[in-house]
């Protein structure tokens, strides 16, 4: 996968995309990430990309030109037959688990990352995909390309090792994920529970899912409306409502 993000900032991906696992996922060839500072293309001779809104009202607007310029010039050098332009903007679909397995399937993203006031309404014509990370302003558009980035990464195949990795994270199966332990036994007086430790792989499924049940029902509940439970699943669910 090539991935391009126009940005005013460039230097604050650079942390984010040189540590854990984006930086393997570009050691190991899974993914390109390029930066790029749209400012260099404006043809303006101060290099401004934004301006004052007609009618008026507070902040400034990006212009279309030096997005536009980008664009087409990534497009060109990169001519890959699945690809998608994301702007990133409040006002977008809001991202999910299901947007992330979507967008790992193609070759080539590029992401638009806003500042100011907001776009040109025409910079909008240029993207595939509005994305909004959810119901909050941001400075700029930073931010939440990088959250999508690293939740489309981490799904490419090798850059985890195991599918198992991903596949049983909440939100991948529809319900969240079950509780996990690891050593001690006890700690603080607070026990692993002992189906973990029966090795008994069937019991230990079975109460994985329940307890998957569990928390999405405490804690997302509107997860189960759309969730296609199963005879066993419904049965569980009866019985966690009852107890709870």
């Amino acid at each position: 996968m090539k991935i391009d993000v126009l940005t005013l900032f460039p230097e604050m991906f650079h942390g984010v995309f040189n540590e854990s696992i984006l930086k393997k996922a570009q050691e190991k060839d899974a993914v390109s990430i390029n930066v790029i500072n749209f400012r260099s293309f404006s043809k303006n001779k101060h290099q401004t990309v934004d301006d004052y809104p007609y009618g008026g009202g507070a902040g400034m607007v990006l212009t279309p030109q030096p997005i536009y310029d980008a664009v087409d010039t990534l497009t060109q050098k990169s001519p890959a037959t699945r690809r998608r332009i994301i702007l990133v903007c409040p006002q977008g679909e809001q991202y999910n688990q299901e947007k992330a397995q979507q967008l790992s399937k193609e070759e080539h993203l590029i992401f638009i990352c806003g500042h100011y006031e907001g776009y040109d309404e025409r910079i909008r014509y240029l993207a595939t995909d509005e994305i909004s990370i959810g119901d909050f302003v941001l400075t700029g558009g930073e931010l939440a390309a990088m959250v999508i980035i690293d939740s489309v990464v981490r799904l490419l195949p090798g850059v985890l090792g195991k599918a198992e990795s991903y596949q049983q994270d909440s939100f991948s199966t529809g319900l969240l994920e079950h509780p996990h332990y690891t050593r001690p036994r006890e700690f603080r007086g607070m026990k692993v529970p002992d189906v973990l430790l029966s090795g008994n792989h069937q019991k230990i499924a079975e109460w994985r899912e329940k307890e998957s049940l569990r928390r999405t029902l405490l804690r997302r509940p509107d997860l189960l409306e759309k969730f296609p439970l199963s005879e066993r699943q419904q049965k569980w669910l009866e019985e966690l409502k009852n107890n709870n």
